[in-house]
């Protein structure tokens, strides 16, 4: 096929269709689910739940946003279903640890553990916003049809986010550094770029 044809639209409820949607889609949707958990093993099981879910709803699939757009939806409501039941047990753990021994930070953590590991303080709604934005380059009209919400809720969960992670790693302080939470290397603080490190996580 000439690469001047454009791609033959989706058809809900296809087989063939939805196979393309998978392979186009799946390593987007793993690096958001990544960068919402924080955890490869735990977005892959949510990757997993997502696209079982997508294949189900398949059939009734409506083009009036686009179906990866349609996806990172039932992605995104799947990590945050998933990050409540982590809390539930990490609060479970420390209910059952009362009393032990302090835990000591791990030594060998490194630095782009640091970036995964503030993203997954976030809400994981701010968290997804900083990922589609950031990573994956989505425009807010975008990230507003991805997300079922408006464009005006898109730009102040991303301000909100993007403060928290400039808070969080202390990047007040490296002058122009500010606001370069995005494609840019952020050499002045020692910190690997948001892509790279994502995409180094989910490969």
């Amino acid at each position: 096929m000439s690469a001047d044809v454009p791609p033959r639209p989706f058809r809900p409820g296809s087989s063939e269709d939805f196979e393309r949607l998978y392979r186009e889609s799946h390593p987007k949707v793993l690096a958001t689910l990544i960068g919402m958990l924080g955890d490869r093993a735990a977005a892959e099981d949510c990757a997993q739940e997502t696209f079982t879910r997508a294949l189900r709803a398949w059939p009734r699939w409506r083009p009036d946003a686009p179906p990866e757009a349609w996806v990172h939806r039932i992605a995104v409501n799947v990590a945050v279903s998933a990050r409540r039941r982590q809390t539930l047990h990490q609060l479970g753990e420390r209910v059952r640890h009362l009393g032990g021994a302090t835990p000591v930070a791990d030594p060998t953590d490194g630095i782009r553990g640091e970036l995964l590991d503030a993203l997954r303080r976030l809400p994981p709604r701010q968290a997804a916003v900083i990922v589609l934005r950031h990573l994956h380059g989505y425009t807010n009209r975008e990230i507003a049809a991805s997300l079922g919400v408006p464009e005006r809720t898109v730009a102040s969960r991303l301000a909100t986010a993007k403060a928290r992670l400039r808070a969080d790693l202390g990047w007040e302080e490296t002058g122009d550094v500010v606001g370069r939470i995005g494609d840019d290397a952020v050499e002045e603080s020692g910190r690997s770029s948001t892509r790279r490190v994502f995409q180094e996580h989910a490969q």
